[in-house]
């Protein structure tokens, strides 16, 4: 049985390290593949607190640490995810402890959620003679690019031995600290790519009638797929379908023969994404055909969405209760259509659970938004980000192994 009062002792006596740890990120962020300043940074303190750890997907971590408390018991595999890569942003100066990488910041949080696994680590080796079983922490790259969880989990992360149960959180400027956010079921949206290529034929804009105008046949389709959300699927299903590129031509007087749409597709059921990306498929296909042209349509998968299984959602709400109190606990009522490729490890394991973390200072009027220069969190968040993952793990590592 944890003992609250104990354990916040202990997380108040090894915090100055831990925000010591996250300054040092803070100052050094980097983006995706290429943190192997942030690296070296956790390497250092896993090394020094005789944590054993690989390198993993170029840029990841893998730390291990196995439990000493009834070596003879059927034990879990539990795993804590943090994300390590920063945003090309360029952070004011007046920012205490601001970055040293210029147009580079940590304005995701990314920095506090290394610190707090960090943290939670230290606490796990501390108490190592109580607990059974084995604690895997990935320290993740590329999250805000490519998708490094993807990456991590191709290169073997959850595997020898099996992770059994992963864990997440993600700092929420919204909440102040000493808050969390959970939701049952689905948190975040899957995301996809959409590349439309639309091919007409050129010739002079003067005589638009001998030419096909791949501009035309752009425009139309833009202003078509727009009923997607509208029309073709129930407005009680969250998508969302936005194009933020859309390119081509080679001068003003010349009809276009050539045209580009790049954009996002946002869904929450994976039998609606088949069907969206269908209706696509057939929108681009037939606009382009009755205007005389032909279209391509490429979907690059990008996350898949993330679902949050009820027992374990339950767990979380159960232990923030007695840990920092039920008023403190918002229900989230909608998913949000952002993407999170925690995602990628939930396929691999037997549960898993994400939720949000509050790092607004209380009593502070003005919050700033992840993703912007003015973005600066609380520190003291990382207390109850470490208090929360520190009992969570604990308890999870105590659940039957079947």
């Amino acid at each position: 049985m944890i003992n609250k009062q104990t354990l916040l002792l202990e997380i108040q006596q090894i915090f100055p390290e831990i925000c010591q740890i996250q300054r040092r990120l803070h100052q050094h962020p980097e983006l995706g593949t290429q943190e192997f300043e942030t690296d070296r940074i956790i390497t250092e303190y896993l090394k020094k607190w005789h944590i054993p750890c690989v390198m993993i997907a170029e840029t990841g971590i893998s730390a291990l640490l196995e439990g000493k408390g009834n070596p003879g018991k059927p034990s879990c595999v539990v795993a804590l995810r943090a994300d390590i890569d920063a945003l090309p942003i360029t952070e004011p100066d007046s920012h205490p402890y601001c970055s040293k990488n210029p147009g580079i910041m940590h304005a995701c949080g990314h920095d506090a959620h290394t610190a707090i696994a960090l943290g939670t680590l230290r606490l796990l080796k501390n108490h190592q003679h109580e607990w059974s079983g084995i604690v895997k922490c990935f320290f993740q790259p590329a999250e805000e690019t490519i998708g490094g969880a993807k990456r991590m989990v191709e290169a073997g992360c959850m595997q020898d031995p099996a992770v059994d149960y992963i864990t997440g959180l993600h700092v929420a400027p919204q909440f102040y600290t000493g808050e969390i956010e959970v939701k049952h079921g689905i948190l975040n949206a899957s995301s996809d790519n959409v590349d439309i290529e639309i091919w007409g034929k050129g010739c002079h804009g003067a005589y638009p009638e001998n030419g096909v105008d791949a501009t035309l046949i752009a425009s139309t389709l833009l202003l078509s797929l727009q009923s997607l959300v509208s029309r073709s699927i129930s407005p009680l299903n969250g998508a969302v379908l936005s194009f933020g590129i859309m390119e081509g031509g080679n001068a003003p007087n010349i009809i276009c023969d050539h045209m580009i749409l790049r954009g996002t597709l946002r869904m929450l059921d994976e039998n609606t994404r088949k069907t969206a990306r269908q209706i696509i498929r057939n929108q681009a296909a037939s606009i382009a055909m009755a205007y005389g042209g032909r279209a391509s349509v490429h979907f690059h998968s990008g996350y898949d969405a993330l679902i949050n299984p009820h027992d374990l959602t339950d767990l979380v709400i159960n232990l923030a209760s007695d840990l920092i109190g039920a008023g403190h606990i918002h229900y989230k009522e909608a998913p949000n259509l952002g993407a999170e490729d925690f995602s990628f490890f939930t396929h691999h394991a037997r549960s898993s659970v994400f939720y949000h973390l509050g790092c607004t200072r209380p009593g502070q009027d003005k919050t700033s938004s992840l993703h912007t220069a003015d973005f600066e969190l609380d520190k003291n968040c990382m207390k109850v980000g470490i208090l929360l993952q520190y009992a969570l793990t604990r308890s999870l590592l105590a659940h039957p192994k079947n």
